[in-house]
């Protein structure tokens, strides 16, 4: 039997379901954050053997991370990138970087692979191939557009102690209940609870 890579979505969540304000706000997100779920959230990101994003996140990413410096730099610029697009990608403007530390931070998201094709085709070919998990990062939009694929197998649901009252949701576009198995449960000083399903 063929034993296929794994896909993990990771996605910061309210308590009311929300993923982001109306107009993507989320700084949020940062607020009950402690160095616990910092910890763990980049011990997930270390598993994973290939990050993949919609083009909007990768656009506004590319240009932060290379020199970025904290806990999650490091598996932001060293895990290798996939940019999933429909619209076409012209790349990004050079990556400004001021030591060969940067530049080598820098060279995951030049080199990053793109992918036009269809969604579940390319994420079925992905999945065939051998090597540590793919993690799914990115907007209400890309994450929406992967969860209709029925792909993936692992969802990473990461609840802050914040309602938003209106936002952008990822589960909208469901068209059948999903069952998942809840397998892990996480709760950090701060209020963030961070739970592990199975699809």
């Amino acid at each position: 039997m063929l034993l296929m890579r794994k896909l993990m979505m990771k996605m910061s969540i309210t308590i009311d379901g929300f993923v982001c304000g109306p107009n993507g706000e989320n700084d949020w997100i940062f607020k009950s954050s402690d160095e616990s779920s910092r910890a763990w959230a980049v011990s997930q990101s270390m598993d994973a053997g290939l990050i993949i994003m919609g083009r909007k996140s990768f656009v506004s990413m590319a240009p932060y991370w290379p020199t970025a410096s904290g806990p999650f730099a490091a598996p932001m610029n060293e895990i290798p990138k996939g940019l999933f697009t429909q619209k076409g990608f012209k790349g990004i403007d050079p990556i400004k970087t001021e030591t060969a530390e940067q530049a080598l931070a820098a060279k995951s998201w030049v080199e990053a692979k793109i992918f036009d094709g269809d969604l579940a085709e390319e994420i079925r070919k992905l999945k065939s191939e051998p090597g540590k998990p793919i993690s799914a990062l990115g907007g209400a939009g890309f994450m929406r557009s992967l969860i209709a694929t029925g792909l993936i197998d692992e969802y990473h649901l990461v609840t802050h102690p914040v309602v938003l009252g209106k936002g952008l949701t990822i589960f909208n576009d469901v068209l059948q209940p999903m069952d998942l198995t809840l397998v892990d449960v996480k709760s950090f000083p701060l209020g963030i609870v961070a739970r592990t399903y199975h699809s």
